[in-house]
């Protein structure tokens, strides 16, 4: 049974991450504000679901929620700013399209939300000075394997999972190639395979090793 909240203030939202093991597309957050009363037996982490029970929870989180946001970062600014920075950043952007804005964080992990913040990167969204102090002025807690221990993180977990499968897809009429479909962009044999035959297209995330050293790239 998952905890619907850490503390006892009004406005509390959980946040995870999607994504940030694979090769290409981006890495995805989303934040959410559920009411006191929300409750569904098949919330959980979305790793501990199918893609169909996830299907199914979507359109229930996004209606039942009080506010919800889903934020993509791409692989640009994951190669200009690195993976960790950019997993925290779409973090960072969904909260901040909250409303209300939240009273309390909680986030799946174990680094704090606002621990890096106006990074003078070229690409994505700048946080502007007033964007900076309202994430700094919201107390946070990370927390290890939220995903599977709060209400709130758990339906993060999912909306951005989804939304980021459903990008996967889109992108793979374009490259189909690389069977994101199947393998979402994570690092699996056929991906790789793909990679090594056909070489890295512009979403993949070229400050990863996108090949073992076995099967580098001529490049």
């Amino acid at each position: 049974m998952l905890t619907k909240r850490y503390s006892n203030l009004k406005w509390e939202c959980g946040t995870d991450e999607a994504g940030r093991g694979c090769l290409a597309g981006p890495v995805t957050a989303a934040a959410v504000l559920l009411p006191d009363n929300f409750e569904h037996e098949l919330l959980n982490d979305s790793k501990q679901l199918s893609e169909k029970t996830r299907s199914l929870l979507k359109p229930i989180i996004e209606a039942k929620s009080i506010s919800y946001a889903v934020t993509h970062i791409y692989s640009i600014e994951i190669d200009e700013i690195n993976i960790l920075n950019a997993s925290m950043k779409a973090m960072q952007e969904s909260v901040l399209q909250l409303n209300p804005l939240p009273d309390y964080i909680i986030v799946d992990g174990n680094r704090p939300l606002n621990g890096k913040l106006g990074m003078k990167q070229k690409t994505g969204k700048i946080f502007t000075p007033d964007e900076i102090e309202v994430l700094k002025s919201i107390p946070s807690t990370s927390i290890i394997k939220g995903d599977s221990k709060f209400l709130s993180i758990a339906a993060a977990s999912i909306l951005a999972k989804t939304y980021r499968d459903e990008y996967m897809d889109m992108i793979h009429e374009e490259f189909p190639m690389y069977n994101w479909n199947k393998n979402k962009g994570y690092p699996t044999k056929d991906h790789r395979e793909a990679i090594k035959k056909y070489g890295p297209c512009k979403y993949h995330r070229m400050s990863f090793r996108l090949l073992p050293e076995q099967l580098a790239l001529d490049l």
